[in-house]
């Protein structure tokens, strides 16, 4: 008995606002999302951050196949020799300078990524600073950066100067 009343309830309404009702839209075939291709997956996954020490690692590999691959070259491991033959501790140092310009030269034209040429630029200009004498400066060390000393550890003498006062 309520089904009839309800269905007699949607007949009863006005007439004039039927014939204003606007017909509802028919829904369009929705587009189907686009799968993107595997290799655009890949490239996404690439570009995608695992994180600092993940990104840092990966660098590292990269970095370790470029000198693997560099390190058969006849001018590398001529240079290389040149550094061991050197006769004064300036020689050597200016040697090693050539020797790593030569390699991570070397390596720069081989990296892939921009993000590989840039820490390559960083490792080269800490190994080069390396070579610098910061308490003997020559005038060719003056443009690089002084490297940072290593602390000392202090003698603990305040016990020792305590006893001996004491006598």
């Amino acid at each position: 008995m309520s089904m009839a009343a309800f269905s007699y309830g949607q007949v009863a309404t006005d007439s004039a606002l039927q014939s204003n009702a606007v017909p509802a839209p028919v829904p369009s075939p929705s587009r189907e999302p686009s799968i993107p291709e595997r290799s655009q997956i890949d490239e996404i996954f690439k570009q995608t951050s695992l994180g600092k020490e993940a990104d840092e690692r990966r660098l590292h590999l990269e970095w370790r196949q470029l000198a693997n691959r560099i390190a058969n070259d006849g001018d590398i491991i001529a240079a290389k020799k040149s550094v061991e033959r050197a006769h004064t501790d300036l020689e050597k140092r200016q040697r090693l300078r050539d020797y790593y310009d030569l390699c991570y030269g070397r390596m720069h034209e081989f990296a892939k990524s921009s993000e590989m040429r840039t820490a390559l630029d960083q490792l080269r200009v800490a190994h080069i600073s390396q070579t610098a004498q910061p308490h003997v400066r020559s005038s060719e060390d003056s443009v690089l950066p002084t490297p940072s000393p290593t602390p000392k550890k202090k003698a603990q003498k305040g016990r020792l100067k305590k006893f001996q006062g004491n006598e």
